[in-house]
């Protein structure tokens, strides 16, 4: 088909033409919206790849293992066998009772996806499975974002929101592909959540707020932040009242989703009777009490006289509360209402865990956030995250104050302790959203000069035009989310998309250089040493060296008990032969250290040896061991020959160094030359004496040592 000037036009695009032209303007907004929204999800998965990119399809860290190894026994095993799994690998002797210490949403979800798959044909491996559903649950927490903006302000703020959290490095830190850990599919079930909460409390469904309590469970079945939720939300119907805004909307769908919530909960074998019982969950149980009180009141109001109200009102106010306190004292006197948890005090005093609780200390991502990691995972966030605030105070509503409370909440949390940033990441990209979208909305009328007939000239007293302010608006916030995006893609190539398990650098030529030394002592685990093998550690590897080497271990990443790991680092911070005596006592077989003098690698034993002292001296037994011993007398901690005596000569550094004094590892340095600590080590030339070097990787990193038989002393 031809045109005047020239120009042929094909049917296919004439069709495609009048299609689009054909649509009415809510069409075409909602197709447009469709569209923005499916690039956010694709972006969200995409970017989350970097990893299987650059190595393989592998699982990161060390709590993935575990996670991993329990999702491959449910998929062969069914659920009732994993619900009833007693592991004998773990905590040797004591063992570990699977079903009733973990939150089972996540394998739950992996095994019924890779069933579904299988029964359609589509063959898939548990373990691809497992690398890619937190990527997966990414993009349909930006889905679950845009609704739930949506309904705090308006699509458009929506929108945006999605695109910001589908590339924030909050969150991307534990969603990449192989983090298979429970905050991959945490955050979207907490969003459900709290979009389902808001909708409730808006409409006052019955059926929204039974939804609500669902997702909810979902939500206590996969992660035991949980209790931040039913804080929350108490929290925000707490201040509904206080502020004259409690409604009967308000009453049913709190007193639904605590009432259906709760019972849900409890099915949760972990969580057990928690909910009714420990004091985190207490809050939640008054506020549920108040409405109860409250619906009363509105009830003895309608019935009767003003006067008789108010006696009876105080009669029963006095009671309630007398029973309530006599109910609470007895129940703890009683131990019927557990005491708050170390965690949950560390929370709320950040010096609690380093004073009292080393175990909780020790882990990094318990440690205060430094104000650099604000920017770093947020960037542009930081700042608008105020300005998304002064407009939900200025339109204050219920959905609003939600959102303020649990974005003033979740920036303290994130303060305290660094792994909550992942909790604050979705609220400041929600009101980054919302901030940013009324702004644009504000300036792009300003550039349009909608609602002047005439244009205003430029007037010296009045400064630059309003369409030129609009216009520079939009231009340097076009430029600010460019440089978002590049930081957000950036932060996620470069910092957290390295597996733990695999690890790489550059070599002076650029070329780049892969160590894999923690598969190839894992294997060599596995393949060179009697099944029955009892292997100590530290218990950083101990899911490792469990689901990979298929080895009994003495502690690992679960913690629970302080007095089990405690006797490890006894062993680890004695010398030789006292070291021996416990690790007869222990049965063990075989001790695994980690050691990056040679490669550089930081992250070893001898840099983590501190918090062995601190939770070895912590128990009775470890009364002798005193952290000032393993200092100099200025109170350095060095390897080299100023070093403590105590320290050249306990087990950690004997099996760190042995053989090292002879090593050349840079060229213009003397032998035995630590890169990581960046000075000769102390103790060269030494023996082992009750322990022999079994295998060494290829770069040192990982060192396996084989526990001697104690000698043979005759038979009189």
């Amino acid at each position: 088909m031809g045109t005047a000037n020239g120009h042929t036009t094909s049917p296919l695009e004439l069709k495609r033409h009048f299609w689009w032209s054909r649509m009415n303007s809510d069409k075409q907004e909602a197709v447009l919206k469709l569209v923005i929204l499916s690039i956010a999800c694709i972006l969200s998965f995409s970017c989350r790849l970097f990893s299987v990119l650059r190595f393989e399809s592998v699982i990161h860290e060390f709590d993935p293992y575990f996670n991993y190894r329990t999702t491959q026994f449910l998929s062969d095993n069914g659920f009732y066998a994993f619900h009833n799994w007693f592991d004998d690998r773990a905590w040797y002797p004591l063992g570990r009772i699977i079903g009733g210490t973990i939150y089972p949403g996540l394998m739950v979800t992996s095994a019924a996806i890779y069933h579904v798959a299988n029964a359609l044909n589509i063959t898939i491996d548990v373990r691809n499975v497992c690398v890619f559903l937190a990527p997966a649950f990414s993009s349909l927490t930006t889905i679950v974002t845009y609704l739930l903006t949506r309904e705090l302000s308006n699509t458009s703020s929506g929108l945006v929101a999605a695109a910001m959290i589908s590339i924030v490095p909050g969150y991307i830190s534990r969603s990449v592909a192989g983090s298979y850990d429970n905050e991959g599919i945490a955050i979207f079930c907490m969003l459900l959540t709290y979009y389902l909460w808001v909708k409730a409390v808006k409409t006052g469904s019955v059926l929204t707020a039974a939804t609500c309590a669902i997702a909810y469970f979902y939500m206590v079945s996969s992660w035991g932040g949980y209790v931040f939720l039913i804080n929350l939300i108490p929290l925000h119907v707490l201040t509904l009242m206080a502020t004259g805004r409690f409604s009967h909307r308000i009453y049913t769908a709190y007193s639904i989703v605590y009432c259906l919530g709760t019972l849900l909960s409890m099915q949760i074998p972990f969580v057990g009777f928690q909910p009714v019982q420990s004091s985190e969950h207490m809050a939640a149980l008054g506020v549920f009490g108040l409405c109860q009180l409250y619906a009363f009141h509105e009830y003895l109001h309608s019935k009767l006289s003003k006067e008789q109200f108010e006696i009876l009102f105080r009669a029963v106010m006095v009671l309630a509360a007398a029973t309530a306190g006599t109910g609470i004292i007895i129940a703890t006197a009683f131990g019927k209402i557990a005491p708050w948890t170390g965690r949950f005090y560390s929370l709320l005093d950040p010096s609690y865990a380093k004073n009292n609780i080393p175990i909780i200390a020790s882990v990094s991502e318990h440690q205060p956030t430094a104000w650099s990691s604000f920017y770093f995972d947020l960037q542009l966030l930081c700042f608008l995250f105020p300005v998304g605030m002064y407009f939900c105070f200025k339109k204050l509503t219920d959905a609003n104050i939600f959102i303020i409370l649990y974005g003033v909440t979740s920036i303290y949390f994130a303060g305290v302790m660094v792994r909550l940033m992942l909790v604050l990441a979705p609220v400041m990209c929600i009101l980054g959203g919302i901030g940013m979208s009324n702004m644009l909305v504000i300036y792009i009328k300003m550039m349009c000069n909608k609602g002047e007939k005439k244009p205003k000239k430029h007037d010296a007293s009045n400064g630059l035009p309003k369409e030129k302010i609009g216009q520079a608006f939009v231009v340097i916030m076009i430029i600010f989310m460019v440089f978002y995006a590049l930081h957000c893609t950036w932060v996620t190539s470069e910092a957290y998309s390295s597996p733990s398990i695999v690890l790489s650098a550059r070599a002076h030529d650029g070329s780049r250089i892969i160590f894999d030394d923690f598969r190839e002592a894992y294997y060599w685990l596995r393949q060179n040493t009697p099944e029955d093998s009892k292997v100590m550690s530290w218990w950083d590897y101990g899911y490792q060296i469990t689901a990979m080497a298929n080895r009994t271990i003495l502690v690992d990443n679960n913690t629970w008990n302080n007095t089990h790991i405690s006797r490890v680092g006894q062993a680890m911070a004695s010398d030789e032969h006292t070291a021996y005596e416990i690790m007869r006592e222990m049965d063990v077989d075989y001790v695994l250290v980690i050691f990056g003098g040679l490669s550089g690698y930081s992250s070893d034993d001898i840099n983590k040896f501190l918090w062995m002292v601190r939770i070895g001296g912590s128990t009775e037994k470890g009364k002798h061991i005193k952290e000032h011993d393993y200092y100099t007398p200025s109170g350095e901690f060095r390897v080299d020959k100023e070093g403590s005596p105590t320290l050249l000569n306990c087990l950690m550094y004997k099996l760190c160094y042995y053989r090292f004094g002879d090593v050349y590892t840079e060229g213009d340095k003397p032998a035995g030359y630590d890169r990581v600590r960046n000075a000769e080590i102390g103790n060269k030339q030494f023996k082992l004496d009750v322990l022999e070097e079994a295998y060494t990787t290829e770069h040192w990193l990982v060192r396996i040592y084989k526990v001697k038989d104690p000698p043979n002393r005759g038979v009189r």
